[in-house]
């Protein structure tokens, strides 16, 4: 009986919170909900970008039916079953086929060359989400005649979105939306050769990944596991602070055979020299190992 008018007061305190004392509160349990993901689960969330972040977190609550960030943190703590539901919504799985063609058609014009001078070639494709630029990319490639000759790593945090992306079937939608994007990208055939319909799914064809490995890796905490001549992680190092961008750079360049291809999104753009890495002239997103850090 005496503990219900705590809880009645404690609510009270909260609504009469001004805007300062309310958004301060939210900071702090978001704090703690960073820090019980971390020691709970192990997955570290503290160098994403705050702001994208506490909008994802805010978005968990609404759907997650909880009363507060608190609220969440105590239900993640005490119930693990809900943590694969969590990941998939905290990191980013939007994405779409062909996105940003200019970048695709600077793969098929500077990196493709390069990559058909090696007998087997190996390409890292981080920040996967639920699949699209892992297949755009493989369209491209088998088109140039390089699939059969690759190994290509696709990963990503979330268990969901790598389950999405090796079912490899998408809405019909989607398919006819990326047309246009693809013949910008430099696609040679029809996109419909790479795809089966099906009422109103498309699924593609299992040729495509057939050589594509779909694993977990967190770039906030995992290291190097392959050298490949070409990495991609787009649209992915907005989300992160300043120290965890620094720190995805060098697990590309340390991966990155010498002369490599790390590609990036339109807008994240490089201290090229700072990070060992140099522009590709006349691309916005494609860069190369500089000679410097190649060098032993």
């Amino acid at each position: 009986r005496c503990s219900t008018p705590a809880v009645h007061d404690a609510r009270l305190d909260a609504a009469q919170m001004t805007p300062e004392a309310a958004a301060e509160l939210e900071v702090l349990e978001l704090d703690l909900f960073i820090e019980a993901m971390l020691r709970r689960y192990g997955y570290d969330f503290r160098d994403y970008g705050r702001a994208s972040l506490l909008r994802r977190v805010r978005n968990l609550v609404q759907k997650q039916g909880a009363s507060s960030i608190a609220d969440l943190t105590a239900r993640i703590l005490h119930a693990p079953e809900l943590l694969g539901d969590m990941i998939a919504n905290l990191s980013v799985p939007v994405s779409e086929f062909f996105r940003d063609p200019t970048t695709f058609l600077a793969l098929k014009t500077h990196v493709f060359p390069m990559l058909a001078s090696y007998p087997q070639i190996t390409i890292w494709q981080a920040g996967c989400a639920r699949g699209e630029e892992v297949y755009s990319l493989a369209i491209l490639l088998k088109e140039a005649s390089l699939l059969p000759r690759c190994r290509i790593f696709a990963t990503d945090i979330s268990k969901a979105s790598l389950s999405h992306a090796q079912d490899g079937i998408f809405p019909l939608s989607d398919m006819r939306d990326a047309s246009r994007r693809y013949l910008e990208s430099g696609g040679s055939q029809s996109l419909s050769a790479h795809f089966h319909a099906r009422y109103d799914f498309a699924r593609l064809d299992r040729s495509l990944v057939e050589n594509v490995t779909f694993a977990e890796h967190n770039l906030a905490t995992d290291g190097v596991f392959c050298e490949a001549h070409l990495v991609l992680c787009r649209n992915v190092m907005i989300y992160f602070n300043d120290q965890l961008q620094a720190r995805v750079l060098k697990l590309a360049r340390e991966t990155l055979v010498r002369g490599g291809f790390l590609c990036v999104g339109e807008r994240e753009n490089l201290l090229d020299v700072a990070h060992g890495f140099r522009r590709v002239e006349g691309t916005a997103a494609l860069y190369r190992v500089s000679r410097a850090a190649a060098e032993p």
